[in-house]
């Protein structure tokens, strides 16, 4: 009998799924789009991180507040007037005439003359009978005006004052005996501690404190030299026209004068040379020159003048006072006055 063969063992089989190719390019077409999808979301992600770190890290800038201005309204200043400059005028060389004492005559600087004329440095090449340019000289500026004094400063300096320096055997009772002046008043302007007073000591001597006392009036010592008179108007270089009749002077007062006292006034048409001069006296701070010292051509004429004191010592046998200088002369200014008009030439 043969024996049975055993039965033969099957594996069990996996399930099998078959699917068309549609189906397949299906499927593989959404797995695309998911991993598309996927992948965009991640970009924004990491997108939105770091514009939020950045924003983190950037501080928020602070608008700037634009200021408003505004303008405050002023007023225009005055301007301030000004001389105006005259041209060169012509000069015709005399004997003796040199750069230098031409520059001195008129008031100009030697340097100007060499320049205007293109003369040599040492301007040694001037002839009788040449005619060079001289400027005018250069306006000096007004001083400064000076604030008003107070009562007690007013009354100050409104008293009349003269300076003594002591001699030799001078005592302060021996000064204020010869001036009138009580020694306390003396001792106060001067701010002496004591009576002692030293040879050559410059003394105040306050006339207006002196005591009317009956009796004759001791004779005081005559009063020192007067300062030069400081010049006011016009201005160093002014220019007058046809339109000005007449021209004032003024300068500072020096004082009081006394009865015999005055100011000498001294006026040169430089133009025309020395011939032409004019000397007054005055007690007054100002002079109006008359319009009879006018030149007489129609050309301008430089005219130099400067202020003195004098003082009156005797008279001449006419009576006319004899005048003594009693003081420097001021400084020297000048200024430029126009001549008559022309006269209007006919024609025939």
């Amino acid at each position: 009998m043969e024996a049975k063969k055993p039965a033969a063992i099957q594996a069990s089989r996996m399930p099998e799924i078959t699917l068309s190719l549609p189906a397949v390019l299906a499927l593989m077409a959404l797995f695309l789009i998911v991993g598309a999808v996927i992948v965009f979301f991640i970009m924004r992600l990491s997108a939105s991180t770091a514009a939020v770190k950045q924003a983190a890290g950037t501080s928020t800038p602070t608008p700037t507040v634009t200021q408003t201005v505004f303008f405050t309204e002023t007023t225009t200043p005055t301007p301030i007037p000004t001389a105006t400059l005259e041209p060169p005028f012509d000069y015709t060389i005399a004997a003796n005439d040199t750069c230098t004492s031409i520059a001195v005559t008129f008031g100009v600087s030697v340097q100007s003359i060499i320049v205007l004329n293109n003369l040599p440095a040492t301007c040694n090449n001037l002839s009788i009978g040449q005619k060079i340019k001289v400027p005018y000289p250069t306006p000096t500026p007004l001083p400064a005006a000076t604030a008003t004094l107070e009562a007690a400063q007013a009354t100050l300096a409104a008293c009349e004052k003269v300076i003594y320096t002591v001699q030799a055997n001078d005592t302060l009772g021996s000064i204020a005996a010869n001036y009138a002046v009580p020694a306390e008043a003396i001792k106060s302007y001067n701010g002496l501690p004591t009576d002692t007073v030293y040879l050559g000591l410059n003394l105040t001597i306050p006339l207006c404190e002196r005591a009317a006392t009956p009796g004759p009036t001791p004779t005081a010592t005559i009063p020192p030299p007067y300062p030069a008179p400081n010049l006011l108007l016009p201005a160093d270089g002014a220019s007058f026209t046809l339109a000005d009749d007449n021209i004032t002077l003024q300068w500072a007062s020096i004082g009081t004068l006394r009865d015999n006292e005055a100011y000498i006034i001294t006026i040169e048409d430089v133009t025309e040379g020395q011939g032409r001069r004019l000397v007054d006296y005055v007690k007054d701070t100002k002079y109006i020159i008359p319009v009879s010292f006018r030149p007489k051509d129609s050309l301008p004429h430089i005219f130099r003048w400067y202020i003195s004191t004098v003082r009156q010592t005797s008279t001449d046998d006419q009576g006319q006072p004899v005048w003594d200088s009693a003081g420097e002369n001021s400084t020297p200014r000048v200024f430029s006055w126009q001549g008559i008009s022309p006269e209007a030439t006919s024609t025939p």
